[in-house]
C-alpha cells in the first residue's frame, strides 16, 4: 500500500488540508460523509473534481478538514485541495481539471479589500464633507 497524500486548498480565510489513501471511494469532510455535507450548492461544487475523475476516485478514500471562512469559501477551499489530492495521486488528470476549470487547481488569490482611516469602516467610499 501507498503512502497517503496530503495536499491544502484555500480560498478567502477557508483553508482545506485533503489526505487521500487507497479505499473505497468515499469522500469526508470534517468526518461527515460528503452526502450529508451543508447545502446543496456547496456539495455539488465540492463533489466537481471526485466526478471529472470518475474510476480513479473510486478506489481512493479522501479525508478533508476544513477550518475558516464561510460555507462557500469552505466549498470551494475543499474542491481545490480534493483536486489537488487526486492529480498528486494520477497525473493525467491534470489535463482534465484544467480544461474544465483552471480554478479547481489553482487557488482564487482574491480578499476583501482593508477598511481605510477615517471612513467609518468603509474601504472604498468616499468621505462625507463637512464643510457644505
Amino acid at each position: 500500500m501507498k503512502k497517503p497524500i496530503h495536499m491544502h486548498g484555500t480560498r478567502k480565510t477557508a483553508v482545506a488540508r485533503a489526505t487521500l489513501k487507497e479505499g473505497k471511494g468515499k469522500v469526508r469532510i470534517n468526518n461527515v460523509l460528503i452526502d450529508a455535507y451543508g447545502p446543496d450548492m456547496q456539495r455539488m461544487k465540492v463533489l466537481e473534481p471526485v466526478l471529472i475523475a470518475g474510476d480513479t476516485a473510486k478506489k481512493v478514500d479522501i479525508r478533508v478538514t476544513v477550518t475558516g471562512g464561510g460555507f462557500n469559501a469552505q466549498a470551494e477551499a475543499a474542491r481545490v485541495a480534493i483536486a489537488r489530492v487526486l492529480v498528486a495521486f494520477e497525473k493525467k488528470l491534470e489535463k482534465q481539471f484544467q480544461v474544465y476549470d483552471r480554478h479547481l487547481l489553482v487557488a482564487d488569490v482574491r480578499r476583501k479589500e482593508t477598511h481605510k482611516p477615517n471612513r467609518h469602516g468603509k474601504a472604498r467610499a468616499k468621505r462625507q464633507k463637512s464643510y457644505r
